[in-house]
């Protein structure tokens, strides 16, 4: 039986070859992301901006969709419509951001919207309306991107006591690419913001540094065995050993999301669409901002090894 392969079984490719311009342009990437962040902002969803829930009961089944197209000529603005499971009525959950930046949606829209759904199904009535201020959505804002950076920090230290400060280093600085440049592309194209687009950041972040740890796990096998090699051959041989690894697992992960994008819907298109642009570009970090990090740290492969005069070895120890 013939196996598919991506790449051949041995390549020997340069990755290294013009990492002055791929690291340069990353840093552009991501100067240009904090520059589109600060200036444009993010277009924040429901989660962010606040506004009102409602919660309606009808005696017909929840149609979604239906209920999406009966209030959308209102123009409200963001929308989210979930039907309520567990319960022996049919339940729906309907949140709407708030309107011209008012701390909830005023009576008299809850009214249209009650109006308008009427229209679809005459049993419908709305059993509660709550509101989310502007202050929690504040303080959710807050509490999402501690998340992250806890996230970030938890991996700082795990790749430090597993591997070696430079190559903590570089797994974190790679991992904040990623994130600046996916809130960057966010924020040129102001594609919604919401909770879903944290999880998918998440998300990112695991994916992206699984991809480094792989490569930098091979790195540390082969500067043990290849312990006068320099350092940055040693890197080219360690990307080429797992690039038909990286490469399946990035392709068939990039099916399964493109074809989400392609056929999702508008529901969770901006959480796949994060996840799609995150696994490129993590592939591409991991080993054009990581690894570049720790070509340029210089790391030492033998503490008890001495040369060039006692100065001992400019490459890494690499033990776990």
């Amino acid at each position: 039986m013939r196996r598919l392969k991506l790449v051949p079984e041995e390549t020997h490719y340069d990755f290294f070859k013009y990492r002055t311009i791929t690291f340069g342009i990353s840093a552009v990437a991501v100067v240009a992301s904090i520059i589109l962040w600060l200036t444009m902002g993010l277009n924040f969803g429901i989660d962010f901006r606040g506004g009102s829930t409602i919660r309606t009961q009808s005696e017909q089944p929840v149609d979604v969709a239906a209920y999406r197209q009966a209030i959308s000529p209102l123009g409200l603005g963001d929308i989210v419509i979930t039907e309520v499971f567990g319960t022996s009525d049919h339940v729906a959950s309907i949140r709407i951001q708030s309107q011209n930046d008012q701390d909830s949606v005023s009576s008299a829209t809850i009214d249209k919207v009650e109006k308008a759904l009427q229209g679809v199904d005459s049993s419908i009535k709305f059993t509660s309306v709550e509101s989310v201020g502007p202050k929690v959505s504040g303080e959710l804002i807050q509490t999402a991107f501690l998340a992250v950076g806890a996230s970030l920090a938890a991996i700082l230290l795990y790749i430090w006591l597993r591997f070696e400060w430079q190559f903590a280093l570089g797994a974190v600085i790679a991992l904040f690419h990623d994130v600046l440049v996916t809130i960057g592309i966010f924020a040129l194209f102001q594609i919604k913001f919401d909770l879903t687009v944290i999880a998918a950041l998440l998300t990112i972040i695991g994916y992206s540094i699984n991809d480094t740890v792989v490569i930098f796990d091979r790195l540390r096998e082969n500067l043990r065995k290849y312990k006068t090699k320099p350092l940055i051959d040693v890197m080219n041989l360690s990307v080429n050993e797992t690039l038909s690894r990286t490469l399946m697992t990035s392709g068939t992960t990039l099916i399964a999301l493109i074809a989400l994008l392609v056929l999702g819907g508008d529901v969770i298109r901006g959480f796949v669409f994060a996840i799609t642009w995150g696994v490129v570009v993590g592939t591409y970090s991991s080993v054009y901002v990581a690894k570049n990090i720790v070509l340029w740290l210089g790391v030492k492969r033998d503490w008890t090894k001495k040369s060039n005069g006692g100065k001992g070895n400019q490459f890494a120890n690499i033990d776990a």
